[in-house]
């Protein structure tokens, strides 16, 4: 059960409204994502953490829908 980048996109915006982020299909296969996302929530948060905000985001799908999600995540400059 694959997911769609654009439902990726629209979950992690849902939860960081004004976040910018960018989501690639690594292998071809709705399974295997990179995403990039950078958001002022961000700010001062240690990296686990910011990866933890996108992964609630995402609603509990990492490990079932979504196989993976390589992350960059950052504050805006």
């Amino acid at each position: 059960m694959a997911m769609a980048a654009g439902e990726i996109e629209a979950l992690i915006r849902a939860a960081l409204p004004d976040a910018t982020v960018k989501v690639e299909d690594l292998a071809g296969d709705g399974d295997h994502y990179a995403a990039t996302v950078v958001s002022a929530a961000f700010r001062g948060l240690s990296r686990v953490r910011q990866h933890q905000l996108v992964y609630a985001a995402l609603s509990g799908r990492m490990g079932g829908a979504l196989h993976a999600l390589a992350l960059q995540t950052s504050a805006p400059d």
